[in-house]
């Protein structure tokens, strides 16, 4: 059966900025043969594309000319299992939630992705940024994907090295940006054998900080690890169904050791993380000392500015454009660059 396509449909449910712009078209497809029948239609074939996860990671600032395909591929399974490595291969569809395959992954005995829960959106778009946290990545876990061709209709895997994979970057957000759909990924998850087969990651310091608080001692277990990072994330960031937001706005720049010492001579406090080739930094810190955290705007009590308890999130209180907070995160990024000459580059895509 033809999935349907509608015409004027407001976007306010699907994007967690909650603002209310309009598709000029709008489908749904729950499979990679739906998919191909969409793509094939007149209307679809001559209109600008746009593939929609959880929408939370898109700044609408005006209404959308063309046609938004929303991607509701779902499944959760097994690939295969190699017991002498401990490993497995997970496939999940491209529309499952993210946190949902981490929760499936937990409950199946699998670790490697539990420093990822939590964060917003779909499965298909974790790769096109190569979503992090808390000092790992999903390129650490990824084994391949697969994805059909806009142009064609023809069916490609990408494997992790044709991915080009890098700091919340991917060759879907630069040379090949709009021409494939992700459909499934599969990542390769480990089984824990203790003593020696499970090494939790907790490098990043809060995660460390927050397994105490929570009175995990000694070694924690995949689990202890999520809890630990649902309750930093929860504490930290807000609700989008509570208050509009894409999470965090801005990528955390990474300087040369040179500019990083340069700057930490003026600001002794400056918080810095080696990285190969330099030091990254906190965007939040700099946009705080830049003096924006908390900051509201607009009518009344404000229509939307920047988050009292995470400066790196920018928020919509209601009643405010997409242009309107463009317009903020525009003046944060300068006010960055005049004080520490430091360029910010949202990680939010702006449409």
């Amino acid at each position: 059966m033809m999935p349907a396509l509608e015409e004027n449909v407001s976007l306010r449910p699907y994007n967690t900025f909650g603002l209310d712009v309009r598709a000029r078209y709008f489908a749904r497809f729950a499979s990679a043969d739906e998919l191909r029948q969409l793509l094939q239609l007149p209307a679809v074939r001559a209109a600008d594309k746009l593939i929609l996860g959880g929408g939370s990671n898109l700044l609408f600032t005006q209404d959308f000319a063309g046609v938004v395909l929303k991607n509701e591929i779902r499944g959760l399974h097994i690939v295969s299992e190699d017991g002498d490595s401990a490993t497995a291969l997970v496939r999940a569809g491209a529309g499952e939630s993210w946190h949902g395959l981490v929760e499936y992954a937990l409950d199946q005995g699998l670790s490697g992705i539990e420093n990822l829960s939590l964060i917003p959106g779909t499965v298909g778009a974790a790769p096109l940024q190569n979503i992090g946290a808390y000092g790992a990545e999903l390129r650490d876990t990824f084994d391949h994907l697969e994805a059909v061709a806009i142009a064609t209709g023809e069916s490609r895997v990408f494997t992790a090295g044709e991915c080009g994979f890098g700091y919340r970057e991917s060759v879907f957000k630069n040379v090949l940006k709009d021409q494939f759909v992700v459909t499934a990924v599969v990542l390769r998850l480990h089984r824990p054998v203790r003593p020696a087969g499970y090494a939790p990651n907790v490098r990043y310091g809060a995660l460390a900080e927050t397994l105490a608080e929570l009175g995990i001692a000694g070694e924690p277990t995949p689990q202890d690890v999520s809890r630990a990072v649902v309750h930093i994330r929860r504490a930290k960031l807000p609700d989008p169904a509570e208050v509009g937001n894409a999470g965090s706005f801005f990528k955390n720049p990474e300087l040369s050791q040179a500019k990083f010492d340069h700057l930490k001579s003026q600001y002794p406090d400056l918080p810095g993380y080696p990285v190969p080739g330099g030091v990254k930094v906190p965007a939040a810190w700099l946009i705080e000392r830049a003096g924006w955290k908390g900051l509201r705007r607009g009518p009344g009590a404000g229509t939307h500015g920047v988050h009292d308890r995470q400066a790196l999130v920018l928020v919509h209180h209601g009643g405010a454009t997409g242009g309107e907070l463009r317009q903020l995160a525009e003046e944060i990024i300068s006010s960055v660059r005049q004080q520490f000459a430091v360029e910010l580059h949202p990680e939010v895509n702006i449409l």
